[in-house]
C-alpha cells in the first residue's frame, strides 16, 4: 500500500500538490510564522538526510515532458517518515490549506522505487483504486 498527502484540488498544471509543495508554497508567499519556518527548514533537512531524493537518481524524474503528472507516494511501511508529517499537517491546518490523505495499492505506473517511496505517473484514468 501507498499513501500520499496532497491538495484535494489540482493546480494550474492539473497536478495535486503534495504536502511538501503546499508548505513550500506558504513559505514562498511569506505566510509562515518564524516557528513554522524553523520547523520547515529543520524538517526538510531531516527528510533530505533520511530519504533519497529521486531527482538525484534521475534528474528527469519530475520532468513534465518525460513523466507528466509524476508524483511521490510513501510506502505505508515507512512509519518513521509518516510520523514526521504531523507538523506539516498542523501548518497547513493553521493556514486553512486543505490536504487529504489518499491510500491505494495502485497509485499509477512506477517510474522510481526505493525502500520508502515510489514515484509514479498516473495512467489515463488517474490513480487506480485511490480513495480519500
Amino acid at each position: 500500500m501507498y499513501v500520499r498527502f496532497q491538495s484535494p484540488t489540482p493546480n494550474a498544471r492539473g497536478v495535486h500538490p503534495g504536502i511538501f509543495g503546499l508548505v513550500n508554497g506558504l513559505a514562498k508567499q511569506g505566510r509562515l510564522s518564524p516557528e513554522q519556518e524553523r520547523f520547515k527548514t529543520e524538517s526538510h533537512a531531516w527528510f533530505h538526510a533520511n530519504l533519497i531524493d529521486p531527482s538525484t537518481v534521475d534528474p528527469h524524474i519530475y520532468d513534465r515532458d518525460h513523466n507528466p503528472g509524476a508524483t511521490a507516494w510513501f510506502k505505508t511501511s515507512a512509519d518513521h517518515l509518516l510520523e514526521r508529517l504531523t507538523g506539516y499537517l498542523e501548518i497547513l491546518a493553521a493556514h486553512d490549506v486543505a490536504c487529504v490523505r489518499i491510500e491505494t495499492a495502485e497509485p499509477g505506473k512506477v517510474i522510481y522505487e526505493d525502500a520508502h517511496q515510489v514515484i509514479v505517473v498516473p495512467d489515463s484514468t488517474g490513480y487506480a483504486s485511490a480513495s480519500p
